[in-house]
């Protein structure tokens, strides 16, 4: 199985060696012009997961796979680095991080091996200064990245204890939104702030209740173009035209999508 696994990613190595040699397209790529393209992959490859289809999650597993190798081959080319330095800069990096497989640290579950991660981050580079945050990219989602800085912060003990506190946060903050936005004089920065931190303590509940806030509205909105699709297919089967119903009339409609 292993020699199997081997002979096939030797494969993909030599025909991106080929690629790059020969395919007009593929030797004019550049580490930028692919950005984009990577981003658009990891988009599909997720859509994949939420949509549970394997056979597609295969799929699209095999373009990132190519995007990854393409990126080792130019740095290969600038003498930068190769596929070799690549994974066995992941192997060491693992090793590094697993001290409760490759060393003597002892963990009670997965909480303790989050908490060691985050603090055996901190001690690497060298630099005593360096920010837990730090390691949160800069161009993430703003959905995505208030996870992960939530999710770095826990890991080294500033979170709550309970997620029912977490849940009085929320509604502390929609009670400090609602008084914004009822306010005599509204001040749409102070709004807008507000609406931020309810949306951020969501995030944190859904969290500490064990829900990924990306997902789940992602399913949310998937729910959504169902039912609203719904509406229009079968409005349109009875001769009526969207935009010109009553709201009244459409909930008829929406209410059949959600009983379906």
């Amino acid at each position: 199985m292993m020699e199997e696994k081997l002979k096939a990613f030797e494969r993909l190595l030599n025909i991106m060696d080929e690629l790059r040699a020969k395919c007009p397209w593929d030797m004019k790529q550049t580490m930028e012009s692919l950005r984009y393209l990577t981003i658009e992959e990891t988009y599909e490859l997720s859509e994949a997961i939420v949509e549970g289809d394997l056979e597609e999650i295969r799929k699209e597993l095999g373009d990132v796979m190519l995007h990854l190798v393409f990126y080792a081959k130019i740095g290969e080319e600038k003498n930068a680095f190769g596929m070799a330095e690549v994974l066995n800069g992941i192997c060491e990096k693992l090793i590094h991080r697993h001290p409760h497989i490759y060393g003597d640290v002892i963990v009670a579950d997965e909480k303790e091996v989050k908490e060691n991660w985050e603090k055996i981050k901190l001690k690497e580079g060298g630099n005593p200064n360096r920010s837990v945050l730090e390691g949160v990219p800069k161009s993430l989602p703003a959905l995505v990245k208030a996870i992960r800085i939530q999710d770095k912060a826990r890991g080294v003990g500033f979170d709550w204890e309970k997620s029912e506190q977490v849940f009085e946060k929320v509604e502390e903050e929609i009670e400090e939104l609602r008084q914004e936005v009822e306010a005599k004089n509204v001040d749409k920065e102070k709004v807008e702030a507000e609406f931020g931190d309810v949306l951020f303590s969501m995030i944190n509940y859904a969290r500490s209740i064990g829900v990924n806030p990306e997902d789940a509205l992602e399913k949310t909105n998937k729910k959504f173009i169902k039912r609203f699709k719904y509406l229009e297919t079968e409005s349109k089967k009875d001769g009526k035209q969207m935009g010109e119903m009553s709201l009244a009339e459409m909930d008829e409609y929406w209410n059949k999508a959600k009983a379906l």
